[in-house]
């Protein structure tokens, strides 16, 4: 962790982890702005909410490249979210304990819905004739 300054600002990181991390916040903001407004467009404009069905799920999901763009839009949330709390986290969280069981806690929960979401994409099965 980065030393603190006396106004409350932190230092520069030794290592470029940091700024590595925060290129990515960067990049990955953009392009998950893109793929959230496609995943709009596609699933409110173009078809309408009365439409999604299991049906238009399993239509949609019989193509691998529907799949992909779903896992890589929930792959690239979930990771731009963890890095965005686990910010949070070294910024706010003064105690040592409390800090390390918090980023603890954060990379299991991210784990946890990156291998249901995971599970749920790669598993799911087409109806024969769907």
């Amino acid at each position: 962790m980065a030393e603190l300054t006396a106004a409350g600002g932190r230092t520069r990181p030794a290592g470029k982890l940091e700024l590595y991390a925060w290129l990515f916040m960067r990049v990955s903001g953009v392009v998950l702005l893109f793929l959230a407004l496609g995943h709009l467009a596609i699933m409110h404009l173009l078809e309408g909410v009365d439409k999604i069905n299991f049906a238009f799920v399993a239509g949609r999901w019989s193509n691998p490249l529907w799949r992909f763009y779903d896992w890589f839009l929930l792959a690239l949330a979930l990771v731009h979210g963890f890095n965005g709390v686990r910010v949070m986290v070294d910024d706010y969280v003064r105690r040592p304990g409390l800090r390390v069981f918090s980023l603890v806690m954060l990379w299991v929960l991210t784990l946890v819905f990156l291998v249901a979401g995971t599970l749920v994409i790669v598993l799911f099965q087409v109806p024969v004739g769907g």
